[in-house]
């Protein structure tokens, strides 16, 4: 970490060298019409990097991004492009190629997570969690990369949102034939829609007869990503009004991650 410390520029968040030119390529080309492009794309990448990881607001973006307003003007274009899950599922192919595994998974683990969101256009509440806000239904890989992301109202049960899911590890990553959950998941819908999509759910459950704290089997993969992702400070609660902001700053951390891995491993 010292090392990769000395490559970056300002923040620990910065872009080294080899990361930009991982990432170079994806960046939208300059138009040949129009005015020139004044935005250093690497600059905006930054920006993005320093806001999620630092949780601050748009506006407390220091001056060395350029004007915040530009800042976010590109957020919202290069979310339109689904850039930052693209970057995001490249450098997981890219990382799982580099410790010696296929680029596509074969089995993921599935859970939720509920956090506040004050800001959100619809919220719910978590009666098990006492928590009024958002719930984030996610995918990884049996090593904790993620797969796939569904966020909504905090009151939408696990199994129901889990279904989301399975439509978009179908598509996105089709190799994905085996899937391990707690108990929560253990609904005659949920496991009728796996069958259909040709998915196996393998439930894990908790042994309540053993005293004490014991890591479950695979369970412990996907906690370790939901505590990934809360280091990145803005994902600590959902400060987003709209899903698909929410989303892409998800993406944003967890390509980060990726990234520092595979460019300096």
């Amino acid at each position: 970490m010292a090392e990769i410390a000395r490559k970056t520029k300002r923040y620990p968040t910065d872009l080294t060298d080899e990361e930009w030119e991982r990432i170079a390529p994806l960046m939208p080309k300059p138009s040949r019409r129009g005015r020139p492009r004044e935005a250093d794309l690497r600059e905006v990448i930054n920006a993005l990097r320093y806001l999620v990881r630092s949780g601050c607001g748009w506006e407390m973006l220091p001056v060395h991004f350029g004007p915040w307003q530009t800042v976010y003007w590109w957020f919202r274009r290069l979310m339109r492009r689904f850039l930052f899950r693209t970057i995001h599922d490249l450098c997981l192919m890219c990382d799982r190629e580099r410790v010696g595994r296929e680029a596509s998974p074969s089995a993921a683990v599935i859970d939720s997570q509920s956090v506040k969101a004050p800001h959100a256009e619809a919220r719910g509440y978590d009666a098990a969690k006492k928590i009024v806000g958002r719930k984030r239904h996610i995918a990884v890989d049996t090593d904790g990369r993620l797969l796939m992301v569904n966020l909504t109202p905090a009151d939408i049960s696990d199994s129901a949102g889990a279904q989301a899911i399975l439509d978009g590890i179908r598509k996105r990553w089709p190799w994905v034939k085996h899937l391990f959950a707690d108990g929560a998941y253990d609904r005659l819908r949920l496991m009728d829609k796996a069958a259909f999509l040709d998915f196996v759910i393998e439930v894990v459950r908790r042994a309540d007869a053993e005293p004490g704290f014991k890591v479950l089997p695979r369970r412990w993969v996907v906690e370790r990503s939901f505590g990934w992702m809360t280091r990145w400070r803005r994902l600590v609660r959902d400060y987003e009004q709209r899903i698909d902001v929410s989303e892409a700053m998800v993406f944003l951390a967890m390509g980060g991650i990726l990234l520092r891995r595979i460019a300096h491993p």
